[in-house]
């Protein structure tokens, strides 16, 4: 009987192994290149500095030749010296990336019985790809939707930890329409714009960035609504390390793993969901939110306006004032913003 001859597979190498053979090379060729150099240059260098002075300060030929020929050096053990370190930042950097995929696949496949794990943010990537979903990557549409769910989602969270720590139930609402809070979803927002290149990366970018953009926006923020509105929401004065009162090393420390649970969870959970709602849906559905997110921002800043007046001991200076006072009395907008104080006030 013959023997059928099975052709052995070629071995695949680790796509690393070339970056591994030249690194193991750069020593070597750092201790060559440094005993050659000892060679030439330091000793004539000594001898240089025991000789004669030079007059006027200028060098003889054969040491203005010697030096011509190290500054050559240095300058090519500059370039050197930048092309390894940008060449280590990115080894660094691509070994953190394959690091976090490799984690974050684990966590996603790795399922409890009491809480499904948030899918990889590397997998969202490729469904939107193959999908061709209206809202893939980050489109115009995946920022409204973001901002949306994050004015809802952040409401509920906030009453949910207000009830669980005062063992009340509060309005943290900031439109007059529904249980959105704008802070939220600007700050959803923002995280997403912030941290989304980095969302296939370690923990540590997500920190950072969750804490940088979650102060400045809650600055901005609070600067902006007083400002343009005469009122404050929050007031952390009596908090250490807090700058005007705005904001604060506490809760910057909180956006910062606010950033992390974030890109690394809750955008994974949200962008899956947002994966199950058609092209032909999708589109209208989120021009539709978006109006009436606008609207309620316009609605909102007319009844805060005149709230305040009001507290001023302003009248309504014609009809349309008047209606205003009438839908939105104090009663109604005290409940709907049950912090919100006027006139430099402290709120909570």
């Amino acid at each position: 009987m013959s023997k059928k001859t099975i052709a052995a597979e070629p071995e695949v190498l680790p796509a690393a192994a070339e970056l591994e053979a030249l690194c193991a090379a750069v020593p070597p060729a750092v201790g060559r290149a440094r005993d050659e150099m000892e060679k030439r240059y330091f000793e004539r260098l000594a001898e240089e500095a025991l000789g004669p002075k030079w007059e006027g300060g200028v060098p003889s030929p054969e040491a203005r030749e010697m030096l011509n020929h190290v500054q050559g050096e240095l300058d090519r053990l500059h370039q050197t010296s930048r092309s390894l370190s940008q060449s280590y930042q990115a080894v660094v950097e691509l070994e953190d990336e394959l690091s976090a995929r490799v984690r974050d696949t684990r966590k996603s496949r790795n399922r409890k019985w009491y809480a499904a794990n948030p899918p990889a943010n590397a997998g969202i990537d490729l469904a939107e790809k193959r999908l061709n979903h209206f809202a893939r990557g980050l489109n115009i549409y995946k920022i409204l939707l973001v901002c949306v769910v994050g004015s809802f989602a952040g409401v509920v969270v906030e009453m949910m930890w207000a009830f669980a720590r005062y063992g009340i139930i509060e309005s943290r609402r900031g439109l007059v329409y529904g249980p959105f809070n704008l802070l939220y979803g600007a700050g959803a927002v923002f995280l997403t714009l912030a941290l989304y290149k980095y969302r296939n990366r370690g923990r540590l970018w997500s920190f950072c960035g969750g804490f940088i953009v979650g102060s400045v926006l809650e600055y901005v923020c609070s600067w902006g609504q007083e400002v343009l509105l005469g009122s404050r929401s929050w007031d952390y004065s009596n908090l250490p390390l807090n700058l005007n009162g705005r904001i604060c090393f506490t809760y910057s420390v909180f956006w910062g793993l606010l950033g992390i649970l974030w890109i690394k969870d809750l955008y994974p959970r949200m962008a899956k969901w947002i994966l199950k709602i058609s092209n032909r849906v999708g589109r209208p559905l989120t021009w539709a939110l978006t109006v009436f997110m606008i609207v309620n921002i316009i609605v909102t800043c007319v009844a805060v306006g005149r709230w305040s007046k009001r507290i001023e001991g302003s009248p309504a200076p014609n009809a349309f004032w008047e209606m205003v006072d009438q839908r939105f009395p104090d009663q109604r907008m005290e409940r709907i913003f049950a912090n919100m104080s006027f006139g430099g006030g402290d709120g909570e």
